[in-house]
């Protein structure tokens, strides 16, 4: 039996400092000189070539997953849209490179045909499926239409808009369809049988999946984008619809006590894009502190629980910590240290003691250094301690493969996909494009605050934050 108070209290005492040594420093908030090591910059060249690399160049999709063959996802095409700029800015490529593969990304998603029938469409009212052909860009066997996917692309193509900002007929065409497209999508379709919240996705034939966005994760920017949209907006009452259910997404104690949704990663994607710092809704005025903080409480307890590890997982530690969704050896029941276990493919992981949680023993360096900006304190020793102890067996030519399983040793298993070393373990050998995009745009924004400040005057998100309540710092 978990003890999860006992878990409570030992992040109640790594974020005080006095539960490990040298814990002390996470008390600390985000220092105001933002630098990284030079070993950093080849994880974020080698992240950016991912996405550059395998992007096709007739219509701008990028994959799912690389290097096994797979179909496009669209939030992939979100965060390379975003990464593009990033290339620019450190010298990677030229701005006219980036400027042309943009652009022929934006047409092919503006050009190519939706509507409401099951197959050869790339989505519908203005939204997209969440895995589409990387050739015709038609819906990828019988997938969701994604809310929340559709959003990351969308974000993707609104930085665009607020990166390429010359008087370029080029550039002037990057700015208009990201405005045409953002503004084509009809957000109340997700709500068009009656109900107050966004729904997750809708199938053909079958309407629209009866889960809704609300709560803590994910699909924060869902109901920003939607109430800052100019044609079909959300209502105003939309992020009471969002915030309904937070009650029991509180997690911790005093200087711990915070939002939580067990999957790391979640918690990174509207902060990719969206500058929380200083800006506070209703619930976080009365918290007493904003979303920012809520997130690096977040990512401390998130370690944390890897160093209490309370299933008794090898390889779990003060720098070597992160679950969110990730690859997995795959789906088995075996026995592990006198106990039976579970392990999975892909799937959402995280502490077993917050909302979804589910820990089979498998890390990803996404959820780590996707947390760059919250706790920087924590994230550079445990990005350097995994190049330093996994070597090429984690890290390769676009940077951290997708995820490892220490406590994984049996190579007589038909392993969903990776690799095992007797040793050392399972390791995943594909490269997820959702899951490289935090490593790569949360370095930017603890630099230099690349993709938070063209965002802060983007439109959208001012109309949507206002809408939804939020005051304070920026938005003032």
């Amino acid at each position: 039996m978990i003890d999860r108070r006992a878990l409570l209290s030992r992040s109640s005492l790594l974020l005080a400092g006095s539960a490990v040594p040298g814990a002390a420093i996470a008390q600390a908030r985000t220092p105001a000189a933002r630098t990284l090591p030079p070993f950093y910059a080849d994880i974020e060249e080698r992240t950016f070539r991912w996405f550059w690399e395998t992007a096709r160049r007739d219509n701008g999709l990028v994959p799912d997953r690389y290097p096994s063959p797979s179909f496009c996802s669209i939030a992939a095409v979100g965060f390379a849209l975003t990464a593009y700029p990033i290339g620019v800015e450190r010298g990677w490529i030229t701005r006219a490179e980036a400027r042309d593969l943009t652009l022929t990304t934006l047409r092919f998603f503006w050009e190519t045909p939706q509507g409401p029938e099951p197959e050869g469409k790339i989505g519908h009212a203005g939204f997209f499926y969440h895995f589409i052909d990387m050739i015709s860009g038609a819906r990828f066997r019988d997938v969701e239409l994604s809310s929340v996917d559709t959003t990351l692309f969308l974000m993707g193509a609104l930085f665009a808009g607020q990166y390429y900002d010359r008087e370029d007929a080029r550039e002037r065409e990057i700015r208009d369809l990201a405005h045409k497209l953002y503004a084509r999508a009809d957000w109340n379709f997700f709500r068009s049988d009656g109900r107050k919240a966004v729904s997750m996705g809708w199938h053909p034939g079958r309407g629209l999946i009866e889960r809704n966005w609300d709560g803590y994760n994910e699909g924060m920017f869902v109901y920003i984008l939607g109430m800052g949209a100019p044609e079909h907006p959300l209502p105003v009452d939309s992020w009471e619809a969002w915030t309904a259910p937070y009650e029991r997404f509180w997690r911790g104690e005093g200087p711990m006590r915070h939002l939580a949704f067990a999957p790391l990663f979640p918690l990174h994607y509207s902060h990719i894009w969206i500058d929380f710092r200083g800006i506070r809704d209703a619930a976080m005025r009365n918290a007493g502190f904003d979303y920012f903080e809520n997130n690096r409480r977040a990512t401390l307890s998130n370690q944390a629980y890897c160093i209490a590890n309370p299933m008794g997982w090898d390889g779990y530690g003060a720098q070597s910590w992160g679950l969110a969704a990730c690859d997995g050896p795959g789906n088995f029941r075996l026995d592990y240290k006198g106990e039976r276990r579970e392990f999975f493919g892909y799937s959402a992981r995280g502490p077993i003691d917050e909302p979804d949680g589910r820990d089979d023993g498998t890390i990803t360096p996404s959820a780590s250094l996707g947390s760059l900006p919250f706790a920087p304190e924590i994230v550079i020793p445990t990005a350097q301690a995994l190049r330093r102890e996994h070597g090429d067996l984690l890290y390769g030519k676009y940077g951290f493969h997708d995820a490892f399983n220490p406590s994984f040793r049996w190579i007589d298993k038909p392993v969903e996909r990776g690799r095992v070393d007797p040793a050392k373990g399972w390791y995943g050998t594909d490269y997820i494009g959702i899951d490289q995009g935090p490593i790569l745009l949360q370095a930017a924004n603890y630099r230099s605050d690349f993709v938070w400040q063209r965002m802060r005057s983007c439109t959208p998100i001012r109309k949507g934050l206002k809408a939804a309540g939020f005051t304070g710092g920026w938005l003032s």
